[in-house]
C-alpha cells in the first residue's frame, strides 16, 4: 500500500508541472500549402478550400503552391526538402505520398540523408 501511494504522488508531482509550459505562438507568418497536380483539379479544389478554412481558424493566410509534374513526385519532393518548421504542407493523394516515395526515393530523400555529415 505504501509503494502505490508513493507512485501515485510521484505521478502527481509529475503532472503538476506540465500545465507551466506554455505554447509557441503558431502561426505567426504565412503557411504554404504544396498541391503536387496542375491548377482545377480535385486535390487543388480541396486544398483551396482547406487553406480558406484554415486562414479563418489560424489567422494567417494560406498560400496554395502547385507544382505538377512526375505524377505528383516533384511537389512531394519539393516539400520533403522544405524547412522543417511547419510552415509548408503539402496535400496529394495515395499515389503521391506512399506509392512514389518508394518508387522514386532519391527524388524524396533531404539533403541531409544524402550527406549525413552536412
Amino acid at each position: 500500500m505504501r509503494r502505490w501511494l508513493t507512485v501515485m504522488a510521484a505521478a502527481l508531482f509529475g503532472l503538476a508541472g506540465t500545465g507551466i509550459a506554455a505554447a509557441q505562438d503558431y502561426p505567426t507568418r504565412t503557411i504554404t500549402m504544396i498541391v503536387p497536380f496542375p491548377a482545377g483539379g480535385a486535390t487543388d479544389t480541396l486544398a483551396r478550400f482547406l487553406a480558406e478554412r484554415m486562414r479563418g481558424i489560424l489567422g494567417q493566410p494560406v498560400i496554395i503552391e502547385n507544382i505538377g509534374g512526375a505524377a505528383g513526385s516533384i511537389g512531394v519532393g519539393r516539400a520533403v526538402r522544405s524547412a522543417a518548421d511547419g510552415y509548408t504542407l503539402s496535400i496529394g493523394t495515395s499515389t503521391t505520398h506512399m506509392l512514389t516515395g518508394g518508387l522514386y526515393a532519391e527524388l524524396h530523400r533531404t539533403h541531409f540523408e544524402r550527406n549525413p555529415k552536412g
